[in-house]
């Protein structure tokens, strides 16, 4: 598994670390709101549960899973639900806690649905964005690393439901996914 990455691009200290300091961040910013902050799986779930036992406030937690991937690895505009929301969020401050930004049509698409749920705000905290991958004008509130337009795996984040386990995470040799 180790063998199919180019380069380590964020260690598991600086993942641990950046993690705190959103948390302290988010923790500031939500305290005296009533915030549903929400994982969009499978992606997320990782750097939701790291997040989430940093977080000093009240909260309720919650998950969903859209698609815009399918099993390649390239995103698509079509976003759809896997695992639709469950709860009601009028009323409240929505937080969506993504893995990564790429195109940016899952985050258009999840605020207005959550706007139309009637979400009193609704906002992003991604692990990762790809600005260079942009297809739509975004920008999340909270990000934890910038990073190059390369195909990255690991904490989570996977090619074909592989390497969500490792604990840094890894720009993938292009071989591994261009066959």
């Amino acid at each position: 598994m180790n063998s199919d990455i180019k380069e380590i691009l964020v260690t598991k200290d600086q993942l641990h670390l950046r993690i705190k300091e959103l948390a302290q961040k988010i923790s500031a910013d939500y305290r005296d709101k009533d915030c549903v902050m929400i994982s969009v799986l499978k992606g997320s779930f990782i750097f939701y549960a790291d997040l989430v036992r940093e977080i000093d406030f009240h909260t309720t937690i919650n998950f969903i899973r859209v698609s815009s991937y399918g099993s390649g690895s390239k995103s698509s505009a079509n976003v759809s639900f896997k695992y639709p929301l469950d709860i009601d969020v009028a009323g409240k401050d929505v937080l969506i806690i993504e893995d990564i930004i790429d195109s940016g049509n899952t985050y258009v698409f999840l605020k207005e649905y959550f706007k139309n749920q009637g979400a009193t705000s609704v906002s992003m905290c991604a692990l990762f964005d790809k600005p260079s991958r942009r297809e739509v004008d975004i920008t999340a509130e909270y990000v934890g690393f910038e990073i190059p337009n390369e195909f990255i795996v690991g904490f989570g984040l996977d090619y074909n439901e592989k390497y969500r386990n490792l604990p840094y995470v890894g720009i993938l040799k292009p071989e591994i996914y261009d066959n």
